[in-house]
C-alpha cells in the first residue's frame, strides 16, 4: 500500500468519498441514461422493443460503465485540483461534503451529456443494450474519446503516468 504523506489532502478525502458512492452513483447514470434515451428518442414513451427492453433491464455488465464513472471522476478532481481543504461551519465532515458535491455534479454532468446522441448510444450499447464484447468496447472507447472532446480534455501517456490537460 502506498503511504500517503498528507493524509487529510483534498484530493485523498474526495477519491475517497467516489469510491464509497460507486455503486449508488452508477445507478444514477443508468436512470439518467434512460431519462435521456426517452427525452432524445421517445418523448412519447411509445412502448416499442427497445423502449421496454430498455426500461425492463437491470442486469448488465457493469465494468465498463464503472470505467466511465471513474474517468469523470478523474475530471472532476482534475477541474477541482486544489488541495486545500476549506473551514466547514456546518457540521459536516468533509468526506460527507465532497459525496454531497460530488453527487450532485455527477447528475448534473449525467443530464448534460444526455442531450448529446453520440453519449446516450455508447452508454446504452455498454449496458442495458448489451449484445457483444466487441460492441461493448468499441463502445467504451467512443465514449471515453466523447467525454474527453466534451470536457476539453486530452489524455497524455508518458512513461507509465497518465495525465489530463486542457486540450
Amino acid at each position: 500500500m502506498i503511504q500517503k504523506l498528507f493524509p487529510l489532502d483534498k484530493n485523498y478525502i474526495l477519491r475517497q468519498a467516489q469510491s464509497v458512492l460507486e455503486d449508488q452513483l452508477t445507478a444514477v447514470m443508468v436512470f439518467e441514461l434512460k431519462k435521456s434515451y426517452t427525452q432524445l428518442y421517445n418523448p412519447l414513451m411509445l412502448m416499442d422493443e427497445t423502449f421496454v427492453k430498455i426500461l425492463d433491464t437491470h442486469e448488465y455488465p457493469d465494468d465498463r460503465l464503472k470505467m466511465i464513472y471513474r474517468q469523470l471522476c478523474g475530471i472532476y478532481r482534475f477541474r477541482n485540483g486544489d488541495n486545500q481543504l476549506e473551514l466547514l461551519f456546518d457540521g459536516r465532515t468533509h468526506i460527507e461534503k465532497f459525496k454531497e458535491d460530488w453527487a450532485d455534479q455527477l447528475t448534473s454532468w449525467c443530464r448534460e451529456l444526455g442531450r448529446h446522441e453520440q453519449y446516450v448510444k455508447t452508454m446504452l450499447r455498454m449496458t442495458l443494450l448489451f449484445d457483444t464484447e466487441s460492441r461493448a468496447e468499441w463502445s467504451e472507447n467512443n465514449c471515453k474519446a466523447f467525454i474527453n472532446q466534451y470536457f476539453d480534455l486530452k489524455i497524455v501517456k508518458r512513461k507509465g503516468e497518465l495525465k489530463l490537460k486542457t486540450a
